[in-house]
C-alpha cells in the first residue's frame, strides 16, 4: 500500500467510539496513522475543513457478504467465482462509500480477492473474511431444495460438511488459506428451503472439533443462529459470536453473557426482505420464515443489554439488498439508541475482530474516519442519510 500523506481533520467535533461526549480538536494523520489530537492543523500535507460537523471512526460492518449477489442460494452457489467476486467488488467499494472502512466477510471470500484489495485492484474496505461457512447437510449452508438430487454447488459462500474429522480438515485449510475466523450454520435459516428455522445444526462434537480448532489458532467461531436452543448448544459449545439471534429469550441472553459471547443483529436484512421480498424473487417459504424473526430482532437486542451481552453491528445483505446497508444503522438506532449503535458499530466490531487498532479515534489508531455534517448523537438521521453527505477517509486517505 502507497503511504498516505501527511493529514489534518480542522472544526470537528470528535466521536472516539466509546465516549458518550462528543470532544473538539484537530487530528492529525500521518502515515495512515491518528499521531495527535488537537492544536493546529500541521505546516504541510493535506487539511479537510469538517465544517463544524463530527468525525467518528470509520464503521465496522461484522456481517458483511461479498459474494451475496443472489438471495437465490442455488443461483449463487451456481455461478462462476469470476463474476462474483467482479460483482462483490463492486459491493465492497460501495460499502466504503457508505463510510464501511472495514467488514468481516462471515461466509465467504478468499485468498484471491484479499490480495486483490491488498493490492489496491480495486477499491475496498480493510476485509477480513471466513471463507465458506460450514454447513451440515440439510443446513443452512445446503442450498438444494429437497425434491431435487443436484450437486450442491460451488461452496462459494457455505460448503457442506458433516462429521468431525472431516470439520477438523475444513477449519485447518480455512486457515491456511488466511481466514480471519470460521463461520458454522449453528440453526436454520431464512433463504434456505429444507430446514426448520428453530431447530439446532451440528452436533456438539462437531461444534466442539471446529471451536477447538479455532482457539488453537488463536481465532474463534461465528455462528449463524436464531432460536435459544441453537443460541445455548452453539456458545457452551465454545462459539464467540452469535449472528443474528432474532428469537434469542433472557435465559439464552444470561447464558451468551456467562460465556463472554457477541451478538451482532442484522436487523436490516429482515427489514429489507420484508418490504422487497416479493420484488427480488425471495422464495414463499423464505417470506414466511422471515416474517418469523422480523418482529423477533429488536426485541433480542434489548434482551442482549439488559442481560450484559456486548452487541455488534452487522447487515448480512444479499442482492440488490446491498443498498439497505445504512438503514440497518436506524433500526438499530430505533432500540439501542444513537451512542450505543455507533459503539456497536465502532469499538465493540473491533473487539469482536481483535483489531484495537480500528473502531476507534485515539493516538495509535488506523486512520479510519468518517466526516459527518452534523451531531449524529442529536441528529442520528445523519448516521443513515445519503453517504453523498459525508467524507470518508480510510488509512489516512480521503475515499
Amino acid at each position: 500500500m502507497s503511504a498516505a500523506h501527511p493529514l489534518s481533520v480542522v472544526n470537528a467535533a470528535i466521536f472516539d467510539g466509546v465516549s458518550a461526549e462528543l470532544a473538539e480538536g484537530v487530528i492529525h494523520i500521518h502515515d495512515g496513522v491518528i499521531v495527535g489530537i488537537g492544536g493546529s492543523a500541521g505546516p504541510a500535507g493535506q487539511v479537510i475543513d469538517a465544517r463544524g460537523g463530527t468525525v467518528i471512526p470509520g464503521l465496522i460492518d461484522a456481517h458483511f457478504h461479498a459474494y451475496g449477489t443472489e438471495l437465490d442460494l442455488l443461483v449463487l452457489e451456481s455461478s462462476p467465482l469470476s463474476y462474483l467476486s467482479l460483482a462483490g467488488a463492486r459491493r465492497l467499494a460501495a460499502a466504503l462509500r457508505r463510510g464501511f472502512t472495514t467488514v468481516r466477510d462471515v461466509a465467504g471470500g478468499d485468498p484471491g480477492l484479499a490480495k486483490a484489495i491488498a493490492e489496491e485492484l480495486i477499491t475496498a474496505p480493510r476485509y477480513l473474511y471466513t471463507g465458506a461457512a460450514l454447513s451440515q447437510t440439510g443446513g443452512h449452508g445446503d442450498p438444494r431444495p429437497g425434491d431435487l438430487d443436484l450437486c450442491a454447488g460451488g461452496a462459494h459462500l457455505a460448503e457442506i460438511v458433516d462429521g468431525v474429522d472431516a470439520l477438523r480438515r475444513a477449519v485447518r485449510d480455512r486457515f491456511r488459506q488466511g481466514a480471519h475466523a470460521i463461520k458454522i450454520m449453528a440453526s436454520g435459516g431464512v433463504v434456505s428451503l429444507t430446514d426448520p428455522i428453530r431447530i439446532p445444526q451440528y452436533s456438539a462434537a462437531e461444534i466442539q472439533a471446529v471451536t477447538d480448532e479455532a482457539t488453537r489458532r488463536g481465532s474463534y467461531v461465528a455462528a449463524h443462529a436464531y432460536s435459544p436452543e441453537a443460541i445455548a448448544h452453539a456458545v457452551t459449545n465454545g462459539v464467540r459470536t452469535i449472528e443474528h439471534g432474532n428469537l434469542l429469550d433472557a435465559p439464552a441472553a444470561d447464558l451468551m453473557a456467562a460465556h463472554g459471547a457477541f451478538l451482532v443483529p442484522t436487523l436490516a436484512a429482515y427489514d429489507a426482505m420484508d418490504r422487497r421480498g416479493e420484488e427480488v424473487g425471495l422464495a414463499p417459504i423464505s417470506q414466511s420464515k422471515n416474517r418469523e424473526v422480523l418482529a423477533a430482532g429488536q426485541r433480542a437486542i434489548e434482551l442482549a443489554r439488559a442481560a450484559g451481552v456486548p452487541i455488534g453491528f452487522g447487515s448480512d445483505l444479499m442482492g440488490v439488498l446491498e443498498d439497505e446497508q445504512l438503514t440497518g444503522l436506524r433500526l438499530q438506532v430505533e432500540v439501542d439508541g444513537a451512542l450505543e449503535t455507533l459503539r456497536s458499530a465502532t469499538s465493540v466490531n473491533a473487539e469482536i475482530i481483535g483489531r484495537p487498532d480500528l473502531g476507534r479515534i485515539a493516538v495509535g489508531a488506523r486512520a479510519d474516519l468518517v466526516i459527518l455534517p452534523g451531531n449524529p448523537l442529536e441528529d442520528p438521521s445523519i448516521l443513515w442519510a445519503h453517504p453523498r453527505h459525508r467524507m470518508v477517509v480510510k488509512d489516512g486517505r480521503l475515499v
